[in-house]
């Protein structure tokens, strides 16, 4: 990853600027309730505190579907300096642009599952349709010297058609989800239309550096650009920065709350519910990347190898709200996990003991930082994932006198700088199982000495660093020390550095799990 501390500097007299409005786009918007109470989420109480700093707007979708196209002007709501403005869309342009081509073609290949891709024409014309559409309706919104922070995969084609519109202004994106490897991304409908439409922002960011680097190598690869040593790259005539930038939490926010959540209602009769015996907690959006049934399955394994286990009666909470029932690879997934879960109870459990607590409704966050805290052991196993910010969340919420331990899939972005957890490859069941048996066994001096390693990573890069970071980039307030060296792309290749890839081809949130 470029060190963005020691790469760029402050321009020269940057204070004497002025400071344009924030303008915010995401898919969906956490538009303040009647009350005028915000949404809730580390993600949403940073961007908003960004966007009361500076003034601004955010954008996007209202989650709503509208009949026609003369019911879909802007709707806006006030609060302060921050105006929330969204757009309906009709039901043709949810199917395509929503539940089609996003979540049937962009999230599965992002989450390198090629096997559950749906590659279709319309919802990829759809898709590029509703970008232009956001793209016609934030233009009228836009002033000349707004800062621009668009956000995710629903909405990568959105700069081409404001560029295309006359916006001039700085924009940046960042891509909360995982970015593969050439040979993967190149199944994607509309590959080189994709990788173009990154080429209208001004930075370009990733969760980890091997995302930014597969980006770049998909760049370099399909010879549609060039890529500098300093993370600088160049494409259809136009200079953007690539670099990673991981984002985070509030971890001494979140363990003051995980401290008061001691009295929640829901955390004290979860309290008493358990015993005394230890627990485990898994928290995850219902999602075929979050490696939900192969977790199952390690505790299940955990269980059979461990006949202590089952004396203490150690019990494992998984919460896993549904999300985006309507696409068919979501539904199956559900039945497949409340099989079994009703295998391992069916199997494993007692008359007054039941192994494994499964719930499908969402949590508030108080709760979930209180049943964090409570939990012996965090299992945090996706297939594959951007960031994961639960895993985050588990260690800020932990006693620091009686820490819990933290077991987390190689392949969660967190896994970079949480590199005290236990570590396991979530494919490998029995691997995971041992790593639950050696987290529940582990000694106390240990335990501490791990959460403090992990907390002071979380202290190091909190949301506002990662808020701050972006922002200073896509402003533009702050310059590259030293000249760009672009590489062009196919040169590469040739000189045999990087080898050629093979030609072949929110939902229903909740508080914590929603996040990538």
């Amino acid at each position: 990853m470029v060190n963005l501390d020691l790469l760029y500097k402050p321009v020269a007299n940057s204070s004497e600027r002025s400071i344009g409005r924030l303008v915010v786009v995401s898919n969906r918007v956490p538009v303040p309730n009647a009350s005028g109470a915000p949404a809730a989420g580390g993600l949403a109480v940073a961007l908003q505190a960004a966007l009361r700093s500076r003034g601004g707007v955010w954008f996007g979708w209202s989650g709503k579907s509208a009949q026609d196209a003369a019911d879909r002007q802007p709707q806006t709501r006030s609060l302060g300096p921050i105006t929330f403005a969204v757009s309906d869309l009709t039901r043709r342009d949810i199917e395509e642009y929503y539940h089609g081509f996003a979540n049937r073609a962009l999230w599965p290949i992002c989450h390198y599952r090629l096997d559950l891709a749906n590659i279709s024409e319309r919802d990829a014309a759809g898709y590029f349709r509703v970008n232009e559409f956001f793209a016609r309706r934030l233009v009228k919104l836009l002033r000349p010297d707004d800062i621009i922070w668009i956000h995710d995969y629903h909405m990568i084609p959105l700069a081409g058609f404001l560029r295309e519109l006359g916006a001039a202004n700085r924009i940046g994106y960042f891509h909360h989800i995982p970015w593969p490897s050439p040979d993967t991304a190149s199944a994607l409908p509309c590959y080189d239309r994709i990788l173009e439409s990154f080429s209208a922002y001004d930075v370009v960011g990733f969760q980890t550096v091997p995302d930014a680097d597969n980006f770049r190598d998909c760049l370099i690869q399909s010879a549609a650009g060039r890529v500098g040593a300093d993370g600088v790259c160049e494409a259809h005539g136009r200079k953007f920065l690539v670099d990673a930038f991981p984002i985070s939490i509030d971890p001494d926010s979140f363990a003051l709350e995980a401290r008061l959540a001691e009295r929640n209602a829901v955390v004290k009769r979860m309290r008493v519910s358990l015993e005394g015996r230890a627990m485990v907690i898994g928290v995850d959006r219902l999602d075929y990347s979050k490696g939900i049934k192969h977790r199952l399955e390690a505790f299940a394994a955990f269980l059979e190898n461990n006949p202590d286990a089952v004396k203490a009666r150690v019990t494992m909470l998984q919460i896993t709200p549904k999300s985006r029932s309507e696409v068919p690879e979501y539904a199956r997934i559900q039945r497949e996990v409340a099989e079994e879960v009703g295998h391992l109870n069916g199997k494993l459990g007692d008359i007054d003991w039941t192994p494994l607590r499964y719930i499908n409704k969402p949590m508030s966050q108080a709760a979930l930082a209180g049943l964090y805290r409570l939990a012996r052991v965090g299992l945090v196993t996706p297939l594959r994932d951007g960031m994961n910010l639960v895993a985050k969340e588990y260690v800020a919420a932990q006693d620091p006198n009686d820490p819990g331990v933290l077991v987390l899939s190689q392949y969660a972005g967190a896994a970079q700088e949480l590199k005290s957890a236990l570590i396991v490859n979530p494919y490998d069941i029995e691997a995971t199982a041992a790593a639950i048996a050696r987290a529940v066994a582990m000694p106390l001096e240990e335990r501490i000495d791990r959460w403090r390693d992990m907390m002071s990573a979380l202290r190091g890069n909190s949301i506002d660093h990662w808020t701050n970071k972006c922002l200073q980039a896509i402003s533009g307030e702050v310059e590259a020390e030293g000249e760009s060296s672009l590489h062009p792309a196919g040169s590469i290749i040739r000189s045999g550095a990087i080898p050629a890839a093979e030609p072949w081809l929110c939902a229903q949130p909740s508080p914590s799990a929603v996040r990538h």
